[in-house]
């Protein structure tokens, strides 16, 4: 059950690497303008965003590789793919982010309470921050598109940096208007208002540090193949759900860059087909789809024993720890209340009331052991424990020989009947008989074409007490192994 790996591009829709590589380009362009007029205006803001954005210059090419080596299909040394190459990438961005944050804080606190900076809140210092909002914003919509629809975590960190630095590069203009306001509307408060553009600087870092804590939290739970938040308890309620799983066993679910991989247990019951189990998982397969499109899922089918064998294996149980013998046991369940039919064997020399009392024993036992248990019909039939004088009479009860073939052969198939055998005990018959059966049947269907050889022989000769029918498979058409 193992899917295809995801091509670079969807038809209609964004390609990953151009998406990637465009963004590789903006980046170099917002670095190296606002590197420049971070250096004619003395504005730390703006030079925290120029490191700001050669910082995302770096995670753009980091990002560039990891999507071009993600793609790469698995082999036999990387059987789950180079997706987690993204993922690494992520963290390099993580902690580079990191890095930068670190310097200008403390560039900002040097410039608040220790060496002053004259800033020169240019037009040009303006013109540069709007046109960075303007790229940012148009790059991070189509980054955040590519990564949805290529399901690539390092293209979301690419867009979540660049849509952050959308409200950074707002925070860096209103410290400019501030320093601005000062010089030319506010001398009073001049010096105050100066500050601002370092204050700017520390608002830009904290915003980078809380998206970059969000980005490497996520990254380093890839990494260490830590499920995604509740999709292992929608993939066990997802299979759950489907006809015949029994209950679903263990769940593991990882992420390897854009793939689930998911490898789970369900539980079916044991007594069916392979073709049957088989569907089953493919059924559990496709709800999992539904909920992680794309994702490589491994189900493995763990047989169970069903809830009627179990209760027929437990009044089994019962009985022989009665000391009585019980066979053509029937559970039917209606609405969480089982009813049992069964039928028990008891000694040749019991009057019926003797019997009925262990009937009645062995129904109180039933129930205390399984309370759901609703009702119980128990048929009471002679174990065959009493040694009888019969004759055989095959040889001269020709025509009751010949009616046993008929009927059976008219139910079975022809010349399936043979090795008719008739003893007389007193006044009744009984009669054996072998018959051949398609092998295809199950043992089900041999037991309920038995029965109605058995039913139709007493109904058409009543002195028939007994009927044993004896079945077997077609004999096998190979050839000899006798020397």
């Amino acid at each position: 059950m193992k899917l295809e790996g995801m091509s670079a591009s969807v038809p209609g829709g964004i390609d990953k690497k151009s998406a990637a590589a465009n963004s590789v380009i903006a980046a170099v362009f917002l670095t190296g303008i606002k590197l420049v007029v971070g250096l004619m205006t003395g504005s730390l803001g703006i030079l925290a965003e120029a490191a700001h954005s050669g910082l995302d210059l770096v995670a753009a090419v980091v990002t560039f590789l990891a999507v071009h080596f993600s793609d790469k299909p698995a082999d036999h040394e990387h059987p789950y793919g180079h997706g987690k190459v993204e993922n690494f990438s992520a963290l390099i961005e993580t902690v580079l982010l990191f890095a930068t944050c670190s310097w200008i804080i403390y560039e900002a606190v040097q410039r608040l309470f220790f060496h002053s900076k004259e800033v020169q809140a240019s037009l040009w210092a303006f013109l540069v921050m709007a046109i960075s909002i303007a790229v940012d914003v148009s790059r991070s919509r189509m980054l955040y598109r590519a990564a949805r629809q290529h399901r690539s975590q390092a293209l979301e960190a690419d867009a979540l940096h660049f849509h952050t630095d959308i409200w950074s590069s707002s925070v860096v203009i209103g410290g400019l208007a501030l320093v601005w306001l000062g010089r030319n509307a506010l001398p009073k408060y001049s010096g105050l208002l100066a500050k601002a553009d370092a204050l700017a600087a520390l608002g830009v870092a904290f915003i980078v540090i809380f998206v970059s804590y969000k980005l490497g939290k996520r990254t380093i739970a890839v990494l260490l193949d830590s499920a995604p938040d509740g999709m292992t308890q929608k993939i066990s309620e997802a299979a759950d759900g489907v006809e015949g799983v029994m209950s679903v066993g263990h769940v593991r679910v990882r992420r390897s860059g854009p793939r689930v991989f998911v490898d789970m247990t369900v539980e079916v019951d044991r007594n069916l087909s392979f073709e049957r189990t088989h569907n089953i998982a493919d059924a559990a397969e496709a709800r999992i789809q539904q909920i992680s499109p794309g994702a490589d899922v491994v189900i493995h089918t763990d047989p169970h024993e069903g809830e009627r064998e179990s209760v027929a294996r437990r009044i089994r149980t019962v009985a022989e720890r009665n000391q009585m013998a019980v066979h053509n046991i029937s559970v039917h369940d209606d609405r969480g209340q089982l009813y049992v039919d069964l039928h028990m064997e008891v000694d040749d020399h019991l009057s019926l009331q003797q019997a009925h009392e262990m009937a009645s024993h062995i129904e109180q036992d039933l129930r205390a052991d399984q309370p759901r248990i609703a009702r119980i019909d128990t048929h009471i039939e002679s174990r065959g424990t009493g040694i009888g004088e019969d004759d055989d009479v095959t040889a001269q009860e020709i025509r009751l020989v010949e009616t046993i073939r008929k009927i059976t052969d008219e139910i079975v198939g022809e010349s399936s009947c043979h090795e008719i055998s008739v003893r007389r005990h007193g006044l009744k018959y009984l009669a054996a008989l072998h018959c051949t059966f398609d092998k295809g049947l199950s043992i089900i269907q041999v037991h309920e074409i038995s029965s109605r050889i058995e039913e139709r022989l007493k109904n058409t000769v009543p002195a028939l007490e007994r009927v044993l029918v004896h079945a077997e498979p077609p004999p096998s058409s190979g050839p000899s192994t006798n020397g």
